[in-house]
């Protein structure tokens, strides 16, 4: 349950409107956006006491405690685009930034400099996944689906495999699917002494091609050809080998007898055992597997669900020492807390418990953990300490609001981005007690010189199945109560997302306050940060329970007297394009505008991980895809409704097909609707497509709602 409200006022809203200069198009939002910016690449250094950042072409060394320049630590003659120091600080690998070609969601090729004391060592031409190893010796990188290793005292490089191919073999780097879903790129890990490789394998051969059309301005346009696993459809094969330095050779780790799983998270504890993630095909069953020296294995770890286990990442266990390790679980509960286990022993104890949720793991000092979590509101987010034996807990950030936390190594300082609905970021060095020691950025300034945006006011309501339900509303610039005015609906709404939070923020919605709209937000059954049984009960029924609360939330909004019951829109992108598609076909003429961009119309369409965990196979649940799919009821679009469809053709994640066959539907249908295609654009319009799309969003709300 939400346990805190923030409710601000329309005479506040009237007040700032009244001052600044309201944003009326998207390049409007840029411009406030952009004068929120960060810090570029921070990252403590070993001695806990420094922190290194980005500048131009130059890594920089500060010093927590005073904020002063200590040196510059590398300097490129180009300009970077990020950097990866070596375990001692000695060295550094840059990337330069002209030579990025990016692959898909985060993968992509690059020319790496090796750099040391001003010197340039070598170059490593178009790889990807660079990394050094613990003990400063090698560099391992991948190349052509193929793994090397790179000796930097005598320049030479070593071929670790060499049966890589295109749509058949991928070695050290993940495939497509695991790369979208379980969020990594990078399949290999270096030994704690530097020794030995552990890498994953990936045999796709056998996973069915995706042919996706390009057309690049030339004359004959031409099929890329990639492995895209579709629910229900073969996953690649992974095998774990583990290659041994000094001796030029492999030996294959046993992973399990069902090759019809999923093996990721390949790492080393801090005494030196190397371990990897295990999930079933339907992923409800989680297992941490350790590998002894012996070469016998040890399941350390395991976590199961009726229905599915929240989807593990690096961060889903932690080492503190060579044997403990803390785990963050919901299944024991409800919801997700903190556990310390043991390697020997299992469960020790929980080290945090109750009605809220534990965000992420921050740092361990020796003594306490760090964390963040919701306790105070799932709308929040912030930072406790606590000790291991779930004791002396306290608040670190009083204040509230969204705060992220980079962490000093040992965490002696942290350095903090708060920021809430109405304030953009402040950045903060602070010490581990919580004192701020220097304020690095305060945005407010530069944005308020931008321009200014709608303020968010968080409120709930309640279903007509009585379910309570968080939502924000924006009013218009120069709000009057005794008018009524169009609101436009937006959402995405997908399985433990989070769209309705106490953080600042700014997109092509906030455009249209000041064109005198309504902007509202309504996270339903099914999204995150309330618990398992509120996230996880739309399980199998995959959209059903999501588009009925959309619905409900707009009959709501339609009784408020401010708001023009006959004007009212919904927007979507991705899982919001197909929840915007549902709506407008189930919402009877509720809604008077829909538009969904790069939307799922079929979740047979979609790939195996992300699919399957929230409504199992296809072949076992052929309801729970068809029945809730936009192409099963594409006859029930109102007349009343425009419906504009939104895709980029070189989408590789939800394939063009999605919208291609809703088309296919209305058409057969006899319902007119308009899209709006752009040619060799990906799922965020890119490269050159982003702020197009949302400027014709912004125009097409205008002339429609």
């Amino acid at each position: 349950m939400l346990t805190i409200f923030r409710r601000f006022a329309a005479v506040v809203i009237v007040t700032i409107a009244a001052t600044l200069t309201a944003a009326g198009s998207y390049n409007d939002i840029l411009t406030i956006r952009s004068a929120n910016r960060g810090i570029a690449a921070l990252r403590s250094m070993n001695d806990g006491e420094h922190y290194t950042v980005l500048s131009k072409n130059a890594i920089i060394r500060r010093a927590y405690s005073d904020q002063r320049v200590c040196d510059t630590l590398f300097i490129a003659p180009f300009a970077i685009a990020g950097y990866t120091l070596s375990p001692d600080e000695k060295m550094a690998l840059v990337p330069q930034a002209t030579t990025i070609t990016t692959i898909y969601r985060h993968s992509y090729t690059a020319d790496y400099l090796l750099l040391r004391s001003g010197e340039t060592m070598e170059c490593f031409q178009a790889v990807r996944d660079i990394t050094f190893s613990a003990d400063n010796k090698h560099i391992a990188y991948s190349k052509g689906n193929n793994l090397y290793l790179y000796n930097i005292a005598n320049k030479s490089t070593t071929t670790i495999t060499d049966d890589g191919c295109w749509n058949k073999i991928i070695n050290g780097t993940s495939d497509w699917v695991y790369e979208e879903e379980y969020g990594f790129t990078r399949a290999y890990a270096f030994s704690a002494d530097g020794s030995k490789i552990a890498y994953l394998r990936f045999d796709e051969s056998a996973v069915p091609t995706f042919e996706m059309m390009r057309f690049d301005n030339t004359l004959y346009n031409h099929a890329y050809s990639f492995k895209y696993p579709k629910a229900g459809d073969k996953n690649s094969v992974v095998e774990l080998y583990l290659y041994d330095i000094k001796s030029n050779s492999r030996t294959k780790i046993d992973v399990g007898s069902n090759p019809d799983q999923y093996i990721f998270n390949v790492a080393f504890t801090p005494a030196n055992k190397l371990y990897f993630y295990r999930v079933n095909r339907l992923q409800n069953s989680f297992e941490v597997v350790q590998c002894n020296d012996n070469g016998t294995q040890k399941v350390i770890y395991t976590e199961t669900s009726p229905r599915y286990v929240e989807r593990p990442n690096s961060s889903t266990i932690t080492f503190i020492d060579g044997e403990k390790f803390i785990v963050k679980e919901e299944t024991t509960t409800g919801w997700m807390h903190l556990y310390l286990h043991s390697t020997t022993k299992g469960r020790l104890n929980a080290i945090t418990s109750g009605r809220w949720e534990v965000v992420s793991l921050v740092g361990y000092d020796g003594k306490s953990i760090y964390y963040t979590s919701t306790e105070r509101s799932p709308l929040d987010r912030d930072l406790y300490s606590v000790r291991l034996n779930g004791k002396s807990r306290r608040l670190l950030t009083p204040e509230g609001g969204y705060n992220t936390i980079a962490p000093s190594v040992g965490m002696k300082y942290y350095i903090r981005t708060f920021s809430n609905s109405q304030t953009p970021n402040i950045i903060t060095v602070n010490r581990a007690d919580g004192t701020t020691i220097d304020t690095l950025a305060d945005r407010r300034k530069a944005v308020a010189a931008a321009g200014s945006l709608a303020v968010k006011e968080f409120r709930q309501f309640v279903t007509e199945r009585g379910d309570t339900l968080n939502y924000y509303i924006q009013l218009p610039h120069n709000y009057d109560p005794k008018r009524v005015y169009p609101v436009l609906l937006t959402q995405y709404s997908g399985p433990g997302s989070q769209s309705v939070a106490n953080r600042w923020g700014a997109d092509w919605e906030d455009a249209l306050s000041n064109h005198g709209y309504i902007v509202a937000c309504c996270d339903g059954r099914g999204t995150g940060y309330r618990g398992e049984q509120f996230k996880k009960c739309t399980y199998a029924d995959l959209g059903r329970r999501e588009y009925e609360d959309q619905i409900s939330f707009a009959r709501y909004l339609a009784t408020l007297p401010y708001v023009d019951r006959s004007r009212i829109g919904i927007y979507g992108w991705s899982y919001g394009g197909f929840m915007a598609l549902n709506c407008a076909l189930h919402g009877e003429g509720l809604f008077k505008m829909a538009i969904a961009v790069a939307p799922v119309t079929s979740w047979r369409y979609y790939d195996t991980i992300y699919t399957e965990i929230y409504n199992g196979l296809p072949q076992d649940n052929p309801a729970g895809y068809d029945d809730n799919s936009p192409l099963s009821h594409a006859e029930k679009l109102s007349s009343r409704t425009r419906l504009l469809i939104i895709h980029g053709t070189a989408d590789d994640n939800v394939h063009f097909q999605n919208s291609m066959e809703m088309c296919r539907r209305l058409n057969a249908a006899g319902k007119q609707y308009d899209m709006m295609v752009y040619p060799d654009q990906n799922h965020s319009m890119r490269p050159s497509a982003t702020s197009l799309v949302r400027q014709k969003m912004v125009d097409y709300t205008l002339d429609n709602l």
